[in-house]
């Protein structure tokens, strides 16, 4: 996890720096085969060198992006946990539970669909 050090540091709010730790420990402790790793100083995790998901901060959420894929194939389990959404990406309000269930699905799903994809992003 020390790869994700400076960007915790450089969350202001203690509060929204700790759920992102959280989150991002969660991660890497139930796959830890990804790898951690920041790139455009986003927080990501990938698998044999392609992307399976990121994560941002902002103001009032923590941004999730499985890519567009992921996002289309859990729409409705993604509005059904009550996030709102684009096609690249969902946030979970920093008062709001996280649904680990459905980080676990979206997770498995990408290192299953990606498992021979050879390039970084899909395309």
């Amino acid at each position: 996890m020390e790869v994700f050090e400076k960007y915790l540091a450089g969350i202001d709010n203690p509060d929204h720096r700790d759920r992102t730790e959280e989150i991002l420990t969660w991660v890497a402790n139930e796959f830890p085969h990804l790898e951690p790793q920041i790139k455009w100083n986003t927080p990501m995790f990938s698998d044999h060198g392609t992307y399976i998901i990121g994560f941002s901060t902002a103001k009032h959420h923590m941004s999730v992006s499985p890519e567009e894929v992921g996002m289309a194939h859990f729409a409705d389990e993604i509005a059904q946990a009550g996030y709102s959404a684009t096609k690249g990406l969902f946030r979970i309000p920093w008062k709001e539970p996280v649904n680990y269930e459905l980080l676990e699905k979206m997770i498995k799903f990408n290192i299953k669909d990606k498992a021979e994809y050879t390039n970084f992003w899909r395309e």
